[in-house]
């Protein structure tokens, strides 16, 4: 059995925009100004308490709790009305690895439990995955606790797994676990970072992604 491991912002979804809303939401809750949209693209990936302390690294604690909740709040209102698409052949990709009785799925991601489970639902993605693995149980990104849980949850050897993602905490937290990991380039950090973290290969759209893929599960 092979092994596939997602990661979902910017990987499988297109969060941009939820994700620069509400930390721009998060940021006026406790009355500070919007940051560039480069440095929050830079800290997705992170634990949302880990992306904020990285992102005001002068501000105290009570002020970075407010960016969170207000993060927070402002995501989740948003979802009712603005769900985060899944990226054209996203749903083909894994509809095909889906029906393949050599391979299961995995997610690992810096979301929290809620989050990914609305995603999930919203989606109707539920029976694609045989594990889930998210912030709310793990140290964050690049720390591979969230990988080695899917290897240990679906009984498969990291040699027969691969991370796929979009940043390069994702490459990092694949190769602390000793696991290969693809990146995506359309995603929120440029595809030289995710090479530099240890990605094999970067796909351009999930036409590639497909390939590499179709290789590295012949392996």
């Amino acid at each position: 059995m092979k092994l596939v491991i997602w990661d979902i912002d910017g990987t499988l979804v297109d969060s941009h925009a939820i994700i620069m809303d509400s930390m721009a939401a998060g940021l006026a809750a406790a009355a500070l100004p919007p940051l560039p949209t480069a440095a929050v693209s830079g800290i997705v990936g992170l634990s949302l308490p880990v992306a904020v302390a990285t992102l005001l690294p002068e501000s105290d604690a009570a002020t970075r709790e407010k960016v969170v909740q207000g993060y927070r709040n402002a995501y989740f209102s948003a979802r009712s009305t603005a769900e985060s698409p899944l990226f054209p052949g996203a749903r083909d990709l894994l509809d095909r690895l889906a029906a393949r009785e050599d391979v299961l799925m995995a997610v690992a991601t810096g979301k929290s439990r809620k989050g990914l489970d609305a995603l999930i639902r919203t989606h109707d993605l539920a029976g694609y995955f045989a594990t889930t693995q998210c912030a709310d149980d793990h140290p964050s990104k690049p720390a591979p606790g969230m990988v080695l849980a899917c290897l240990s949850d679906t009984g498969i050897d990291a040699a027969d797994a691969v991370m796929i993602g979009d940043t390069s905490f994702d490459m990092l937290m694949a190769r602390n676990a000793e696991v290969d990991g693809i990146g995506v380039a359309w995603g929120h950090h440029p595809a030289a970072d995710l090479t530099a973290a240890g990605a094999v290969a970067v796909a351009r759209d999930f036409a590639e992604l497909s390939r590499l893929l179709d290789a590295r599960l012949r392996a």
